[in-house]
């Protein structure tokens, strides 16, 4: 049986010379890597008592939404800013080039609620970070922060400390 970082494909020196950029739509496109993927991603969160599962455009969607079906919980959308239709609250946050700015609806979590955020990469942790201040914000609570892949070497767990988190494969370098 195949693990899954067998269905990863890594390439050298993309987007930039001395990267290793690992594609997740590898595992996407192979019926038995998705379902390992999204099995492995439920196995983290085996014994978490949560209420709401919130995933970040677009990836975030792609691993969240079949675990949030599967549990039997709801799931919260993360976007960028000005795609959501109702009233919402933002965060900005920085990248290694510029900002960014995410969303998501005022009355997606309420007080008390208790959340887990999925995603499929955790790297420099920037995003997570502004979603992690959005959900105590609107009054929720982050059990869990689970993720497919994690580049170690960018450190972004640092940003995340005092928060569960937990990652399915992880690379040493960045």
């Amino acid at each position: 049986m195949k693990k899954l970082e067998d269905y990863v494909v890594s390439i050298k020196d993309f987007p930039e010379e001395g990267i290793i950029f690992r594609d997740v739509t590898s595992v996407l496109q192979d019926p038995d890597g998705l379902k390992l993927a999204i099995d492995s991603i439920m196995e983290e969160l085996k014994g978490v008592d949560f209420d709401v599962v919130i995933g970040p455009e677009s990836r975030g969607f792609i691993f969240g939404v079949p675990v949030a079906y599967n549990l039997n919980k709801a799931f919260v959308p993360v976007r960028k800013k000005g795609k959501l239709p109702r009233e919402t609250v933002e965060m900005e946050y920085d990248l290694e080039y510029g900002s960014a700015t995410i969303e998501l609806h005022k009355d997606a979590i309420k007080p008390g609620q208790k959340v887990v955020i999925i995603d499929d990469l955790i790297a420099t942790g920037g995003t997570i970070e502004a979603i992690v201040k959005l959900v105590e914000q609107l009054g929720g609570e982050v059990v869990r922060i689970a993720f497919l892949m994690e580049l170690e070497g960018l450190e972004g767990r640092k940003k995340l400390a005092g928060y569960d988190v937990v990652s399915v494969i992880k690379y040493e370098g960045k």
